[in-house]
């Protein structure tokens, strides 16, 4: 090896001495309770697809229709010649679905939080964010210039005290003698993906309103799930009308793939001229736009409802067994049920004899979360039977426990 190669294989080492080195899995089937990897069929509890769509006949169906009708590529951006019919009928679906007046779709929801959070905000403003949100969020706050505080995680004592010193900051801001106007954005995610556990909404938008910040929200893992028309959490606690900015994804509970923003028509305009990520990207393919549009579509729908209460029947199964066979599930309530290990190895450890045992959890660690912070993240969709369930809890029954 060259002098380049060599250096990278130490650097794998060390992620291999500290527990930390991961690696690819080929599947060869759908997504589904049960996942082909390695020639083998394992029961898959790691899953976002918490509604079972990504393989409903009714998304396929969508997709090779758009295939049929527009092609497989969209040619260029959105701005250039790629926005095709596909991403205007998803948009429109997705602003009627979130009780929205406009809403924009970008490639993934890496890219929506990008776009957005460097678009809105700048070096003259501050952002603050909960200590656990996604990572791209954070790596948006930091490329936005902004002054970035951290509040502990659902502290609203701490996010209080950070809005308070904002408030002074801005308000002596000397942008004011150019008639303009520091900004504090706050962001957070209402179901947090590797805790599943939720934002204290109500009190954050309280807060938010007495310093006069915005609110851009992250749904998720909320949406489809969450609220009697499956909107999300906001619509669940009655505040989604005192949120600017709702951020979603289309590959959980949807289904498909991609990210969108949900907001008044002026933010979603302002972003098709000021989000990098949405100007300088290749439109998403036709046929992701059009599942995407079948998706929303079918969680409205009493199918959609009633895949939805399935997802809590399992959910609330699986916890009842898994509090019986004294394993440490924190108290949640989401279809993200984290079982927190600690030791980056001995995580790694379980998940392999789980993968022996034909059962797919993969071990959680550092970066996705804290070093010391190893977990299984078990997931549940709609599509898991009371046997799959059954056959999860006594392999966990099995495991050695010397592990």
């Amino acid at each position: 090896m060259n002098e380049f190669q060599t250096e990278l294989a130490r650097r794998l080492a060390d992620l291999r001495e500290q527990g930390l080195h991961r690696e690819l899995r080929r599947v060869d089937s759908p997504q589904s309770p049960r996942v082909m990897i390695g020639g083998k069929s394992l029961l898959n509890f790691s899953s976002n697809d918490y509604l079972g769509l990504a393989n409903h006949p009714a998304l396929t169906k969508a997709a090779m229709q758009a295939v049929e009708k527009f092609g497989a590529g969209s040619g260029a951006s959105r701005l250039i010649c790629g926005s095709l019919a596909p991403h205007h009928e998803l948009e429109d679906a997705l602003a009627t679905f979130k009780g929205t007046e406009a809403a924009l779709s970008f490639s993934t929801g890496c890219a929506a939080a990008l776009g957005t959070i460097t678009a809105l905000v700048g070096k003259d403003d501050i952002i603050v964010i909960d200590k656990l949100v996604h990572a791209s969020i954070v790596d948006a706050a930091r490329l936005s210039g902004a002054k970035l505080r951290v509040f502990a995680h659902n502290d609203l004592d701490d996010l209080e005290k950070i809005l308070r010193w904002a408030d002074a900051r801005t308000q002596n801001s000397k942008l004011e003698t150019r008639n303009l106007k520091a900004r504090t954005l706050i962001i957070t995610e209402s179901v947090f993906s590797m805790d599943g556990d939720l934002a204290p909404l109500r009190e954050i938008v309280t807060l938010k309103e007495k310093y006069g910040a915005w609110l851009m929200l992250d749904e998720a893992h909320a949406t489809g799930l969450f609220g009697e028309k499956r909107r999300g959490l906001a619509e669940e606690f009655g505040v989604a009308d005192h949120i600017e900015i709702q951020m979603g994804t289309l590959g959980k509970a949807v289904g498909a793939a991609g990210g969108y923003i949900c907001g008044p028509r002026v933010l979603t305009d302002f972003l098709v001229n000021r989000a990098r990520s949405f100007i300088f990207s290749t439109a998403p393919v036709p046929a992701s736009a059009a599942a995407a549009r079948a998706g929303i579509e079918l969680i409205q729908s009493a199918e959609g409802e009633s895949r939805r209460q399935a997802v809590w029947q399992r959910v609330d199964q699986l916890k009842n067994g898994l509090i019986e066979g004294a394993w440490p599930l924190p108290v949640v309530r989401s279809a993200i049920l984290p079982l927190l290990i600690g030791d980056e190895t001995k995580a790694a450890e379980i998940a392999a004899a789980l993968r022996a045992a034909e059962v797919f959890i993969p071990a959680i660690r550092y970066p996705t979360v804290a070093r010391g912070e190893a977990r299984l993240r078990l997931t549940v969709t709609a599509t898991h039977t009371a046997a799959d369930l059954a056959q999860l809890l006594e392999t966990f029954a099995s495991l050695d426990p010397d592990l």
